[in-house]
């Protein structure tokens, strides 16, 4: 039994928001049940799942929604998943804001690129989806290693790194780095972390293994013949390239070449953020996954939203942060982007 949650009417009302970046979460922001109040209320997130299905051969649905042996937490499902919830989130927002309330830009935090590059329109669902499953598949299982994220700068770390064979994986903020190598490695880090900067022993990441290393070579060799085969357009509007810390350029080419290196080289989250502010925007609008605990929906608060609000923080004017996970932050973020 579907119902439909009541359509908000923008007929003669005012969109509040100008300039607008949409943003995408990656790998860690799924949970079994995600979804699955979407699923319920809309049609079209329903049929997004469908055709998700339809595209990967098995069921999309079950797969979010129940818990099947913990495969959500594979990579090679995981990022099939997210992108399908992220791409749901935001069909249902377009629709029920009759397409009125457009991004002005798109980022999405490393498998969280691909959604990016769907709401530019330079990949189709379809076409995106095929990727990120083989994408998936190939990190699960040619990867190896760990992460650790850290309360450190990349400038704190890096004499750290210099004499190690640990890598730099993420920039997510100017205080919060990710690391990946093999375990007796990061262990090693560890110890060297803890003499010269007591208490930051930093968090494991539960990973497949050292994503955005060169330990993903082989899943990047693996993938590229892939990559190049897939229909990529231009974007219609700037889309931030994580490898870079700016914009994809307007080359195809390069664009297949940013997705192949972003496998192996670091995600450069937080110049993205400070890209896009260069330019000016007013409003943030983040699309899928979620963090908490619980497997109810409605128990989640959004991946991406603290990091926002810190490299933001001394942005004038500070962007509005939004939204769209589940019913409930749906309905908050209807009701204040539109009057």
């Amino acid at each position: 039994f579907l119902f439909v949650v009541s359509t908000i009417n923008l007929t003669g009302l005012h969109i509040q928001v100008s300039k607008i970046l949409f943003i995408f979460p990656g790998q860690g922001a799924q949970y079994t049940g995600i979804g699955s109040d979407l699923i319920q209320a809309f049609q079209v997130a329903k049929e997004a799942y469908e055709l998700a299905s339809s595209v990967l051969g098995y069921d999309m649905i079950a797969l979010s929604s129940v818990e099947t042996g913990n495969n959500i937490n594979q990579t090679r499902y995981t990022q099939p998943v997210l992108l399908t919830h992220s791409y749901a989130c935001m069909q249902v927002f377009l629709q029920q804001t009759e397409n009125k309330v457009l991004p002005s830009f798109a980022c999405g935090h490393s498998l969280g690129e691909y959604g990016a590059l769907v709401a530019a329109d330079s990949l189709n669902f379809e076409s995106a989806l095929s990727l990120v499953s083989t994408r998936g598949e190939c990190m699960g299982e040619f990867g190896g290693g760990e992460m650790l994220a850290l309360p450190l700068s990349e400038e704190q770390l890096n004499p750290l790194i210099e004499s190690s064979p640990c890598e730099i994986a993420a920039c997510n903020l100017p205080e919060q780095t990710v690391v990946g190598g093999w375990p007796a490695d990061l262990d090693h880090l560890v110890s060297k972390i803890e003499k010269v900067f007591p208490g930051k022993t930093g968090t494991r990441l539960k990973t497949e293994g050292a994503f955005h290393t060169s330990q993903m070579l082989p899943a990047a060799e693996k993938f590229e013949a892939v990559l190049n085969e897939a229909d990529i357009e231009l974007p219609k509007i700037p889309v931030a390239a994580n490898v870079t810390g700016g914009f994809h350029e307007s080359d195809v080419d390069m664009i297949r070449s940013n997705l192949y290196l972003q496998l192996f080289k670091p995600v450069r989250w937080y110049a993205n953020l400070m890209a896009i502010a260069d330019i000016g925007v007013d409003t943030v609008i983040e699309f899928g996954g979620g963090l908490g605990s619980g497997n109810n929906p409605a128990d989640k608060r959004p991946n991406l939203a603290a990091a926002v609000a810190r490299a933001y923080r001394r942005s004038k004017p500070r962007p509005e942060y939004h939204s769209v996970i589940n019913l409930s932050t749906l309905e908050s973020t209807l009701n204040k982007v539109c009057q």
